[in-house]
């Protein structure tokens, strides 16, 4: 049985929070997400061969994977998502070379923290590092957007795959999720922290409605098309959506109204972070989950308990779902020298009510891709 010590490279990539801009990056639009210090760790080390064999530290599986036939493994359960990458950073022009992988995850899996992303994220960059090739983050995350869109299913945005990749300690990504153009923005809270929260619902965004908000939105964009010049629905100012909603009705008219507002959000966060108004920003959490319980329908009544009694704290001023939804995580801003009775107040009222405990966890704000040579 190897051991850690017995690999040539620690290549890690991030999990990742989003404060705010949830369900705007594949409509264009600007998030703002941070990377965790949870995270997925690749050991690996060259093994001479054309295969790749993968272990797990908390799985008994060893899965051995063809490098001529990458495509086979789509449906291999823990698979799916290394060979995928890897499938995607060949088909790229890459060099691939056979290696072992021992992988290490401290992302929750179904939490919304996108542990999918750094898997992916964190197996090709490991690839590249093994095979003497230098790291570009962003064109690891795009290959690694695209292994999750074409191999595993999942239409996603970028967000979570750049968040993984190029989060930077202590801030926060304003991402242009159409041209990529970023702007790192320190996280200065103040008397405040950030918590997060688990609502421990599973959730599977393949299983889930999120391709069908997806689609809801490319069909909001065709109609508007109609009369507004615009390529995405973020181009839309809220002042420009309600001269042109006439055009929509129904649930397809609910889920544009959020994506423009929210990313009216993402804006006024992102400059009252600049300027230190945790006030401000607390308030711009509750709309946007207000926004995706009523328009966007992707809370359920598990997220929704848990954002609604963190609310009701007098120590939190802000709290929302992060993430696709339908289960996963609330972050909550919540005065530091109160976060222990906020856990305690939250846990007692959500046991109460829905059944289960929910899980807090402890995290801050670090790097997206790091390497370090082991031997």
């Amino acid at each position: 049985m190897m051991t850690k010590k017995d690999y040539v490279w620690k290549v890690s990539a991030a999990g990742r929070v989003n404060l705010i801009g949830e369900h705007v990056d594949y409509c264009g639009g600007k998030v703002l997400p941070a990377a965790l210090s949870l995270c997925n760790t690749v050991y690996v080390r060259p093994n001479g061969t054309d295969k790749i064999n993968l272990a797990w530290t908390d799985l008994p599986d060893r899965i051995t994977v063809d490098l001529t036939k990458l495509d086979e493994y789509r449906n291999v359960k823990y698979a799916n998502y290394p060979a995928g990458s890897a499938y995607i950073w060949q088909q790229a022009g890459h060099k691939l070379v056979g290696c072992d992988m021992l992988h290490e995850c401290t992302v929750p899996f179904g939490s919304g923290l996108s542990s999918s992303a750094a898997i992916e994220v964190s197996t090709i960059a490991a690839l590249a590092t093994v095979a003497g090739e230098p790291i570009d983050p962003v064109e690891i995350a795009l290959a690694a957007q695209k292994a999750e869109r074409e191999y595993t299913g999942v239409n996603c945005g970028i967000m979570d795959q750049y968040a993984s990749a190029c989060g930077k300690k202590n801030h926060a990504i304003l991402l242009d999720c159409k041209t990529l153009e970023r702007e790192y923005v320190p996280i200065q809270l103040g008397d405040y922290a950030l918590v997060i929260a688990n609502c421990k619902k599973p959730h599977n965004l393949v299983e889930s409605k999120y391709n069908e908000r997806r689609a809801e939105t490319e069909e909001a964009l065709r109609l508007l098309q109609g009369e507004a010049r615009i390529e995405c629905l973020a181009e839309l100012t809220p002042d420009e959506f309600s001269r042109h909603e006439r055009l929509l009705s129904g649930k397809v008219r609910d889920r544009a109204r959020h994506v423009v507002e929210e990313c009216e959000r993402v804006r006024q966060a992102a400059a009252a972070m600049k300027r230190g108004d945790m006030r401000v920003l607390g308030r711009l959490l509750n709309a946007s989950h207000a926004s995706l319980k009523n328009l966007y329908e992707v809370t359920g009544v598990e997220l929704d308990t848990l954002a609604e009694t963190a609310q009701k704290h007098p120590a939190c001023i802000g709290s929302r779902m992060t993430g696709a939804g339908f289960g996963g995580c609330t972050v909550s801003l919540v005065k530091s020298e109160e976060v222990e009775s906020f856990k305690v107040f939250v846990a007692e009222r959500y046991r109460k009510a829905i059944g289960y405990d929910a899980e807090f966890y402890d995290t801050s704000i670090g790097d997206g891709i790091t390497v370090a040579k082991i031997k």
